[in-house]
């Protein structure tokens, strides 16, 4: 029968694993040291780019395509503010045989004759059938003095 050795407390502990297999950190370890931790599985770096650059690209190009709305939309206002300033100036170099009333619809038209600009109250179709003029626009008188362009236009 084999004898079993005393163990003795003076007796320094031997430890059997390997020293370079054991560390005194296991959590900065780079891979999981035991069976309960998690699992970690490398990480494919082209493909995280790769969405990354995709979502980048999703997303200028919606802030892009609402940049180009806006300006879409500035540039129709700029349009109208033109045609009101063009047709307020043929409008105040045209005759005007009476007093304009705020927010009240007149009518634009052109002389076939010589040319020159006539303001009226009387519309394209109150005039018959032998029109003196051509009509250019129908206007409403706004309260900064301008003319809103309603139909037709210059």
């Amino acid at each position: 029968m084999s004898k079993k050795k005393k163990h003795d407390p003076n007796d320094a502990f031997v430890n059997p694993i390997d020293k370079d297999k054991v560390t005194d950190t296991p959590g900065l370890l780079p891979y999981a040291h035991h069976s309960g931790s998690a699992i970690i599985k490398p990480e494919d770096k082209g493909r995280i780019r790769g969405n990354a650059m995709t979502a980048m690209y999703d997303q200028t190009d919606r802030q892009m395509e609402q940049l180009r709305r806006q300006m879409e939309t500035l540039v129709s206002q700029a349009k109208s503010l033109q045609q009101r300033m063009n047709v307020s100036e043929l409008i105040y170099q045209a005759e005007i045989p009476f007093q304009p009333v705020i927010h009240h619809i007149y009518h634009l038209y052109q002389r076939k004759t010589d040319g020159s600009h006539l303001l009226s109250m009387v519309s394209p179709e109150e005039w018959g059938r032998r029109k003196p003029f051509d009509h250019l626009a129908t206007v409403r008188l706004l309260g900064d003095h301008t003319w809103e362009v309603l139909e037709g236009g210059v």
